[in-house]
């Protein structure tokens, strides 16, 4: 397995974290528990983006790992 495809396969991930978290949020009537899915569901789309960023670095350092 490249780095290349594990990093695709770490964005899904935690794109998928941050997905139940905000339907955690959404299922929620607790206000203090809503805001809290909330909260992490943002660090988890900017942990993913920054998963993206180094995604392309290695893309473009790497064209072995391009497929």
């Amino acid at each position: 397995m490249t780095v290349g495809t594990k990093i695709k396969q770490t964005i899904a991930s935690a794109e998928s974290v941050a997905a139940s978290l905000k339907t955690f949020a959404l299922d929620t009537d607790n206000q203090q528990a809503k805001q809290v899915y909330n909260q992490l569901a943002q660090n988890m789309d900017s942990i993913v983006q920054q998963l993206k960023t180094r995604e392309q670095q290695v893309m473009s350092e790497e064209p072995q790992y391009n497929q």
